[in-house]
């Protein structure tokens, strides 16, 4: 009996200690995700926000590509790197990829997305008649004409949130009837990027020297050191003829820098390939073996990665989140929507206020937030943790600007009315508002206001009260008095 006990007792410790050990593993795990994040974090000691314009411009034949300077120092707060891209008609932006997750905001345009992602099947096929823009490869004459076969390729629009996670090769083709002009937050404090705070991208093709940067903001800036490379001219071209298995002239033609063209080039005669919204064109086929890998990997790599939405749009008025008569709407696009954004780590809004409307008073309780001005203007205000003002700007189109985390804010729309566009670093953002009916001040007891500000009990009545059921969409009108 004691011998059973003691047994009993020992496997009691040993579960005990196992359960101890995965507990500690947890947590180390994840104060490991966002050790680099509270790292930047203590560089967020700013004296002076304001509205930023970019810094960098890169010209390329097909369009240009604009860079924020992710030296400047609300940026290096949040550890982002913003960026817009110009794709003209008809105009490729190349294929590459980077090293941190990537959100990506369609301000105008519409067009076609590729994003390749490691280990996911080529499950597309497009018919053959659009396997080939233009003339038939040589190869084919004679043999009848062949389909390609392709990853899932997307379409986007004015309005919509991209995910673009860290390592996936991606391409961007406009074949809509004007510019697309696509507005991206990179979060370079994001766990999968272990380089550096600098902003990369690897670039598979073409390629910008670093005399094709144009400063077009004056001032006292770092100078940029990013550079713009096809890394496929540094390579042994007999190396690479060997990879491919094709000859070593074809391989020359890949590392080709053709600087003149850029990081986005035209396409001369179209381009014609599986379209998502052309059914048509395509249909879907499992690859040999890809049913029992589903089957074998339950929630695998197929099912969470591969067949997962990287995009929705924030543009429908009827799913707008918060919706005012009087002051506006937001639309938010979380971890919750859009699921790939729980491992970017990342989410998004889109804010549309009328006239003179205001957002509440409020804080960011875990992430900060990069505010880009679409159109319209608005003044902002910003508080810091010593209650001195470190923004107080009128902001306009085209700008962009951070409210650190915890710091709070406010901002008010001009008399053409304010739309904006908030990046967040969190997945599942929260806030904390100062002012409306679920706010702080109002779930307070009346005795603690009345003893915090000094003032009478039916003052801190109204300070509680006198925005009735508005939360945090404020109309343009103040309290009685």
């Amino acid at each position: 009996m004691a011998v059973t006990t003691k047994l009993l007792l020992a496997i009691l410790l040993s579960a005990f200690l196992v359960s101890a050990a995965n507990a500690v593993r947890d947590y180390q795990g994840q104060q490991g995700q966002q050790g680099t994040r509270l790292t930047q974090a203590q560089q967020c000691r700013l004296q002076r926000l304001t509205g930023s314009q970019p810094s960098d411009r890169i010209e390329s034949e097909g369009g240009f590509t604009e860079v924020w300077d992710e030296n400047e120092e609300q940026f290096q707060c949040a550890g982002v790197a913003p960026m817009r891209n110009v794709i003209r008609r008809n105009s490729l932006s190349l294929p590459n990829f980077h090293p941190m997750p990537r959100l990506v905001y369609i301000e105008r345009g519409q067009g076609i997305l590729g994003i390749t992602h490691p280990g996911c099947a080529e499950t597309f096929q497009s018919q053959p008649q659009s396997f080939q823009a233009g003339r038939e490869p040589r190869e084919e004459r004679g043999q009848g004409r062949r389909g390609d076969q392709h990853q899932k390729v997307h379409r986007i629009r004015q309005g919509d949130v991209v995910a673009i996670p860290a390592g996936a090769a991606h391409w961007c083709y406009n074949d809509g009837e004007e510019e697309l002009v696509a507005v991206s937050i990179n979060d370079l404090n994001h766990r999968s990027n272990q380089l550096d705070q600098n902003l990369r991208a690897f670039y598979l093709a073409g390629g910008v020297p670093e005399s094709g940067r144009q400063r077009v903001q004056i001032g006292l800036r770092r100078q940029s050191t990013q550079r713009f490379q096809n890394i496929f001219r540094a390579f042994d071209t007999e190396l690479m003829a060997e990879a491919f298995n094709v000859p070593q002239e074809l391989v020359r033609r890949m590392q080709e820098e053709q600087s003149e063209r850029g990081l986005i080039v035209n396409v001369k005669e179209g381009m014609r390939m599986v379209r998502p919204d052309e059914e048509e064109e395509f249909k879907e086929r499992p690859r040999r073996g890809q049913q029992w890998w589903e089957e074998a990997t339950g929630n695998g790599l197929e099912e969470n990665i591969c067949t997962m939405k990287i995009r929705t749009n924030m543009q429908h008025r009827r799913q707008a989140d918060l919706f005012s008569r009087q002051a506006g709407k937001i639309n938010h696009v979380n971890r919750q929507k859009l699921p790939i954004l729980k491992y970017m780590d990342m989410s998004a809004s889109k804010g549309t206020l009328y006239p003179n409307a205001l957002i509440t008073p409020h804080w960011s309780v875990n992430g900060h937030c990069v505010v880009y001005v679409q159109r319209g203007d608005a003044q902002v205000q910003v508080v810091d943790h010593s209650g001195q003002q470190v923004m107080s700007d009128r902001v306009n189109q085209g700008e962009m600007f951070v409210v650190p985390q915890f710091f709070a804010s406010t901002l008010r729309a001009g008399q053409n009315g304010f739309e904006f566009v908030v990046f967040r670093t969190s997945g599942e953002p929260m806030n904390n508002q100062l002012a409306g009916y679920t706010s702080v001040i109002r779930a307070m007891p009346v005795e603690v206001l009345t003893n915090a500000y000094q003032i009478s009990p039916n003052e801190a009545q109204r300070l509680k009260v006198n925005r009735g059921g508005e939360s945090f969409l404020l109309s343009p009108q103040r309290g009685s008095s």
